[in-house]
């Protein structure tokens, strides 16, 4: 790409807005080198690179990128043979950790599945110096400041010097502190010049002190003495000083000579941490943007969809659809000079040369772009935007400049074409113009004010017409692009709403052509239609994307059903087994039990043992419940006749069917009982029996007939228990739903007995004591399940 059109579609901004992402000066030198590839492989590659790391950016937030330096110098400096500074070696040690982080973080990325192959090879790259790094942070601080623990030679010296300095201080607080020093002293101070300690004393009392002047103040009044009590102090403080810094010196050369034995891969460090730092400050300037990954192609398409200026604010930026190189190569923008032409220019030229550079574009999703060879533009005098258009001339010797070199892979942008001269002269120069672009297999887009281009656009095959939208009632472009579209005149419009008198723009028809009108209104009629249209597609594409938005709910609801229906299922089929096992255990523990009466009764087992023993077995048993809905049918099925042998359902009870006594009720017997129940309520047991040789119960005798309820007062005890268990079981052979034991107040020993063993019973749903006119506390009435 030419420097030209790098500067004309201002890419330099561009690259000025990326450096403010990068996190070294190692990413800023790749940012500087930036510039649109015109190989297609190595433009789909950078693509890749900068979708990686913002899919990583996106799930992970940030990268541990900071504290990279550029060490390339000092790597080349300690390979031959040179000592690197405190300061360097921190830097060094920095830019190792860093490497060590970011492997690190790529292969836990890497471990949770996220896509990023370019990432993990640039991870392989890099070798983990682990030990070179400690050796440095070992000896230098954060800081650059060569630790106490870097040898134990310089730990020794440091505590020496601390000694001494201490020493020396003491013998100088001791001179500040005697009666004379503050007659003879400037200040009482210990300061330092030439690394010795001194006293600022006054010009006419040195003799006093004696010792070695070292400087003296601006005035000459005080001088810095250095006095004879401490000089061989001094002495001392400098040889360990001495002896300190040829320690240093040596850890220093010591640690440099690591950092050449790692020379290769220091640098192989460097290079990897440059690209990852400029691969994700591509990434974050693309989030800053809200840019994404456009589809590329070496086919010459572009489809932009909602296109922005990536260098106008996105709140103030009006997005646009624009395509080329699919059914047009050709595109002529027409219409009044209102600025939002060029910026459509800019866009595509702009747009173009980020895809190739590696950068994401301004646009939504699905956006298309082609690799051009080259990317030619003729806009204003070089400028940006804003200011004015250049003359004829100097279009025109870029003009010439680009059909010297354009060709069939190129992308061309002419911004007023044939502008600066004769109206007529300059209509016809843009028209030969494209025509020659249009012959060499360019891709084209050009802006032009001259109704001429209008036609065209409908003239040529593969040249499209667009305009720019332009708002009469506020007298503004939208800056919407309308492709397919020409351009119309808004001046008649204008100059009414600016309150032109309509009788001077009436006559102002009458000097334009039939033709021109006929053309203005045809544009107005189209730009219409294009407006409806475009609200209908809007309004459609919003219900597609709400009935999108419905079918993925849809779908998530679906597959959280059939989980909890699994769930259900799996939960009921345990359920169901636990309750059979417990049914086989029961039913085994009833068998063992008849047994044994039968061992220990001889065989003489009662009725209603029988009986007792049968209903344990039944409540043993799962229940099976049907659907009510079968049940129905069922009853539908059936037609009703005396003798049929029934269930009450809110009884849960079997009976017998008497007689019919209305349409809807039946006369049932249930045990001894007789009574009206609603069909309703019935369902129908397929085993028929005829009245009359129904037997409704086994026990004869004078218990027969059950009464309802019991009395117990004046009974003994253990014979008033006996009496209630017989009669309760033929109570329940009887089918009643509930009876009342009378045992009388009393002592309330009987009551509680009583209830105990009703509590137990199996067969009891529920006892309370009789209500007022029940005979209250001294009654129990019993309710059956």
């Amino acid at each position: 790409m030419h420097e030209r059109v790098l500067r004309v579609l201002e890419f330099d901004k561009i690259k000025e807005q990326l450096q403010e992402h990068v996190s070294s000066s190692l990413g800023r030198d790749k940012v500087q080198e930036l510039k649109p590839s015109t190989d297609f492989a190595e433009v789909v590659r950078l693509q890749e690179e900068t979708d990686e790391a913002a899919n990583v950016l996106r799930i992970k937030g940030n990268v541990p990128l900071g504290g990279i330096f550029d060490i390339r110098a000092h790597i080349k400096r300690a390979a031959i043979g040179g000592m690197l500074s405190p300061y360097e070696l921190m830097q060094t040690a920095s830019t190792v950790h860093v490497s060590r982080s970011m492997k690190r973080f790529i292969e836990d990325c890497a471990e949770e599945e996220l896509s990023i192959p370019i990432l993990v090879e640039f991870s392989e790259r890099i070798i983990v110096l682990a030990e070179l790094e400690q050796s440095i942070k070992m000896a230098i601080d954060d800081n650059g400041e060569v630790l106490d623990g870097a040898s134990e030679t310089l730990r020794s010296l440091r505590h020496q010097l601390r000694t001494k300095e201490a020493r020396v201080r003491e013998k100088l607080e001791s001179m500040i502190r005697s009666s004379n020093a503050q007659k003879m002293l400037s200040d009482t101070l210990i300061t330092i010049r030439n690394d010795r300690f001194v006293l600022p004393v006054k010009q006419e009392y040195r003799s006093h002190y004696g010792g070695i002047i070292h400087d003296q103040s601006a005035s000459g009044q005080t001088l810095f003495i250095e006095p004879q009590s401490v000089v061989e102090l001094n002495n001392e403080l400098q040889g360990i000083r001495l002896k300190e810094e040829q320690e240093i010196q040596r850890i220093l050369i010591q640690l440099t000579g690591h950092v050449a034995l790692n020379q290769a891969e220091l640098e192989v460090i460097v290079t990897v941490l440059a690209e990852l730092d400029f691969m994700f400050a591509k990434a974050r300037y693309a989030k800053r943007i809200k840019a994404s990954k456009p589809l590329m192609n070496d086919e010459g398409k572009i489809s932009l969809t909602k296109a922005r200026h990536p260098l106008i604010p996105i709140d103030e930026v009006v997005p646009n659809d624009i395509t080329i190189g699919i059914d047009f190569s050709t595109i002529v923008i027409t219409g009044p000079n209102t600025g939002g032409k060029t910026v459509t220019l800019k866009t595509v030229g702009l747009c173009t040369l980020m895809a190739q550079a590696g950068l994401q574009v301004p646009a939504y999703d699905g956006s298309e772009m082609a690799v051009f060879d080259e990317v030619y533009a003729d806009i204003g005098d070089e400028q940006s935007i804003e200011q004015s258009l250049s003359t004829f001339s100097s279009h025109m010797v870029n003009i010439v400049d680009i059909l010297k070199r354009v060709g069939s892979n190129s992308l061309v942008l002419f911004d007023e074409l044939g502008a600066g001269t004769d109206p007529q002269e300059g209509a016809a120069l843009a028209i030969s113009i494209l025509d020659e672009v249009y012959k060499r297999g360019a891709r084209v887009i050009a802006t032009t004010h001259y109704p001429e281009l209008k036609a065209y656009g409908y003239n040529r095959e593969g040249v499209s017409n667009a305009s720019v939208e332009f708002d009469v009632e506020t007298l503004s472009p939208t800056y919407k692009l309308l492709i397919g579209v020409p351009g119309r005149s808004n001046a008649f419009e204008i100059s009414r709403r600016l309150g032109l008198d309509e009788r001077v723009i009436e006559n102002a028809r009458t000097h334009i052509s039939a033709d021109t009108n006929q053309i203005e209104n045809m544009i107005a009629s189209l730009e219409e239609s294009r407006r409806k249209a475009e609200t209908e597609e809007e309004e459609a594409q919003e219900l597609l994307r709400n009935a999108e938005r419905l079918h993925k709910d849809l779908q998530k609801e679906m597959v959280a059903f059939y989980k909890q229906k699994d769930e259900m299922v799996e939960k009921a089929a345990d359920e169901a087994a636990a309750i059979i096992e417990k049914a086989k255990s029961e039913s085994e523990k009833i068998i063992r039990e008849l047994r044994q009466l039968r061992i220990d009764k001889q065989a003489e087992v009662k009725e209603h043992e029988l009986i007792e023993a049968r209903k344990r077995l039944e409540e043993a048993a799962p229940a099976k419940t049907a659907k009510k809905s079968v049940m129905n049918q069922a009853k539908k099925k059936h037609s009703f006749s005396p003798g049929d042998e029934v269930m009450v359902q809110s009884f849960g009870q079997k009976g017998l069917l008497i007689e019919k006594i209305s349409e809807q009720e039946w006369q049932v017997q249930i045990g001894i009982l007789k009574m009206k129940v609603d069909e309703k309520d019935l369902e129908y047991i397929n085993s028929p029996k005829q009245v009359e040789k129904r037997h409704l119960t086994t026990v004869r005798g004078k218990d027969y007939h059950v009464s309802l309820e019991l009395d117990l007062r004046g009974e003994r005890f253990e014979n008033a228990l006996m009496r209630v268990e017989k009669y309760i079981d033929d109570a329940l052979l009887a089918g009643y739903p509930r009876v009342s034991i009378i045992h009388g107040k009393g002592t309330g020993a009987l009551r509680q007995g009583v209830q105990e063993y009703l509590k137990n019973h199996r067969s009891v749903k529920k006892i309370r004591f009789g209500d007022a006119g029940e005979g209250g506390t001294g009654v129990t009435i019993v309710e059956f399940k």
